[in-house]
């Protein structure tokens, strides 16, 4: 073989092979986008590139296949679905009270399913991989809810607090595992 058919069989393997890793880089981003929704733009804000995103979120992945994940039972979720009633109840009364006792509700409900229960921007990383069109809810609850504890919080942020609680908890107590969910924009 000679030196030219060489050296243009050596630039068609890295071109070939160029194509080949843009393809599959161009597919992983494309699927993560679509599984992770709005939390994949967040994510690239976050990281300030799509690069460091798709890590970031391949991660993500990652650390929470490592936990089991279970749906409750019907009878666990009739017990939540009645707690939850109980809170919502009394919401009118009390509403710092009630938003306390969702985020409590939404945090058991969680380690019930088996979610690792780390600090806040933990769960909400990982409640965003198998619900990421509500994990914003989650973020905006836990946001009114600090402000709440500074005294700064009106009652119609609190309101608006309960709701974006109720979305999340509304895709927790499926009883079966999904992958889409309901958004509240707070």
């Amino acid at each position: 073989m000679d030196t030219m058919s060489l050296i243009t069989l050596v630039l068609a393997v890295i071109v070939l092979s160029a194509a080949g890793w843009f393809a599959w880089h161009t597919h992983n981003r494309k699927m993560l986008k679509d599984r992770f929704g709005p939390e994949y733009d967040r994510a690239v804000r976050q990281y300030g590139n799509e690069t460091k995103a798709v890590s970031a979120l391949g991660k993500r992945q990652q650390r929470l296949s490592k936990f089991t994940i279970r749906p409750l039972s019907d009878r666990e979720a009739q017990e939540f679905e009645s707690k939850w009633r109980d809170t919502q109840a009394h919401f009118v009364d009390d509403p710092r009270g009630a938003v306390r006792d969702a985020d409590a509700l939404v945090s058991r409900l969680m380690d019930t399913r088996g979610y690792p229960m780390a600090d806040f921007d933990r769960r909400a990383e990982d409640i965003s991989v198998d619900h990421p069109r509500v994990v914003q809810n989650y973020r905006a609850a836990h946001n009114i809810a600090v402000e709440d504890a500074r005294g700064t919080s009106s009652t119609e942020d609190l309101r608006r607090a309960f709701m974006c609680y109720r979305a999340l908890f509304a895709e927790l107590l499926e009883t079966k595992p999904a992958r889409s969910g309901q958004e509240v924009h707070a």
